[in-house]
């Protein structure tokens, strides 16, 4: 007697289609930027950065993780921004909405210290082109590792774990937003892929000790598990600062293929993506149709909760 598989039955609620997009193919940039300790040399780095990349045509621009402050327990509470008051309040997130206002492209804007209230939130905002808030993500998953002789550092001594996963429609297609440590977790990548992402961006700063181990196989992992294009940005490596990043930013695509990868150096990528190439390789891979919902289930509490 046959087993039932029952694929339709593996992701609760079902999966949503992914959305027809206004492009099929763009160019992505990832800005692979130095950092240092002056916010407003950060800023205007950044800025010159989005504005040389989106000269290339690039229509989505990606910044790294904690990109206008050094990565450091110390420094999130003294660089963080109050994002919901804006202003003067919140410089780089100001930045980031003007420039993809007066460029006309799309902006993750990598991830910034934010403080609401009491809390300190480690943020990724999303910006569309007409320079409006599309999407706030806040780090779903702390970094905090302990290997001794090697590193130690605890995100959550300073920082608030955020509650809700990010997926944002954007004028180039439906983007799910990760931030560095989220990407070691397969399921909310899978959670994405099942709300209908063509691409997810994380923002980064791997650190010298897991770069080399599971930086690049976890993005691998991550896209060709749900078949989808991933997209890291990291911080440049400064060998003198605290917290050393590996860097490598990197675009992959649905089948887990390398599409474009930077050193540890600063760097930025402008590459085309190709949205096509997802449904082609689904039908090559039918991995949806082959899922066993007679075995288990990814349950995506949000969606369950909301309706």
């Amino acid at each position: 007697m046959p087993v039932p598989y029952k694929p339709e039955e593996a992701r609760v609620p079902p999966v949503l289609p992914s959305p027809l997009t206004p492009v099929y193919k763009f160019k992505i940039a990832l800005c692979q930027l130095s950092v240092t300790a002056d916010k407003k040399r950060n800023i205007v780095h950044a800025k010159k950065a989005i504005e040389e990349v989106a000269g290339g045509g690039a229509e989505l621009v990606i910044l790294p993780e904690i990109w206008n402050s050094p990565y450091s327990n110390d420094s999130f509470p003294v660089y963080a921004e109050d994002i919901e008051a804006g202003g003067d309040a919140a410089p780089s997130y100001s930045m980031l909405s003007e420039v993809a206002r007066s460029l006309q492209i799309t902006i993750v804007g990598g991830s910034i210290p934010e403080r609401s209230g009491d809390r300190l939130y480690n943020t990724c905002c999303v910006f569309g082109k007409d320079g409006s808030l599309k999407g706030k993500h806040r780090k779903i998953h702390l970094f905090d590792i302990d290997i001794p002789g090697k590193i130690t550092f605890k995100e959550s001594n300073t920082l608030t774990a955020g509650q809700h996963p990010t997926i944002v429609d954007t004028d180039v297609g439906r983007i799910g937003i990760g931030i560095c440590h989220d990407i070691c977790f397969q399921e909310l990548a899978m959670l994405y892929a099942a709300r209908g992402a063509h691409l997810i961006c994380y923002p980064s700063a791997f650190e010298m000790t897991t770069g080399p181990l599971v930086w690049e196989l976890l993005q691998r992992a991550r896209a060709a598990d749900n078949q989808l294009f991933v997209a890291t940005c990291s911080p440049a490596r400064d060998s003198g600062s605290g917290y050393i990043a590996w860097g490598h930013s990197m675009l992959v695509g649905p089948f887990g293929e390398i599409i474009a990868t930077t050193e540890h150096e600063e760097a930025m990528i402008v590459e085309e993506i190709d949205y096509s190439q997802i449904e082609l390789r689904r039908s090559n891979l039918p991995l949806e149709k082959q899922r066993r919902g007679d075995l288990y289930q990814l349950v995506d509490v949000q969606r369950t909760n909301s309706h």
